[in-house]
């Protein structure tokens, strides 16, 4: 990936650098989870859905996130292949949009990425049986209980049902803030092995 993007964002050629360059400038200027992200799947009937998620990693092949495959999000993310994001900065007065194919990500970087998670997230991947019906917080909690005895020692092995996925943009929008509502927006869109930009009206 080159080098961070300087002056006009609208004369870069290459998404993930301007997004890297971005996503540096959030990281300094936003109080809470720079790498929120909006995450909009579809159903079998074509309904969406829209959560926040946290985007985990980026780079030329794509923007990767980790969930429950057996949550709702992660049923229609295995039926439908496909998805939507978008990160929104408010300290900088800047959004991306990104939209494409999604696959799962290797066992080998959700393993590593599971293994990175504090050890009570790790037993909450265990304990919570994500989006189903709950009768109770107790019961929850005692779910928590049982699998902390279960793994009270050595490594905490990743369940089944957790990994990640990797969204492969089509197209990637950078927008930015100007006065008078006569925003900056500018779209990448895949082109072979490249991207084809176009700057857009606000």
């Amino acid at each position: 990936m080159s080098g961070l993007i300087t002056g006009d964002f609208t004369e870069s050629d290459e998404p993930f650098a301007l997004f890297q360059a971005w996503m540096k400038e959030a990281e300094s200027s936003e109080p809470n989870d720079p790498n929120a992200m909006a995450l909009a799947t579809v159903d079998e009937t074509g309904l969406p859905n829209v959560r926040m998620v946290l985007l985990k990693g980026f780079d030329e092949n794509g923007f990767v996130f980790y969930t429950n495959t057996e949550s709702n999000k992660g049923r229609e993310l295995l039926g439908q292949q496909k998805a939507a994001l978008v990160l929104h900065w408010k300290s900088l007065r800047r959004q991306v949009r990104a939209r494409g194919p999604v696959t799962l990500v290797s066992d080998q970087e959700a393993d590593a990425y599971f293994q990175s998670r504090p050890r009570d997230s790790r037993i909450g991947a265990w304990a919570s049986q994500q989006s189903r019906p709950l009768e109770s917080r107790f019961a929850l909690e005692k779910a928590v209980a049982l699998n902390t005895a279960k793994y009270a020692v050595g490594e905490i092995p990743r369940p089944p049902h957790w990994t990640g996925f990797r969204i492969a943009p089509v197209s990637i929008e950078f927008w930015q803030d100007k006065p008078f509502r006569l925003h900056d927006r500018v779209v990448f869109t895949r082109d072979g092995d490249g991207w084809r930009k176009v700057r857009l009206y606000p």
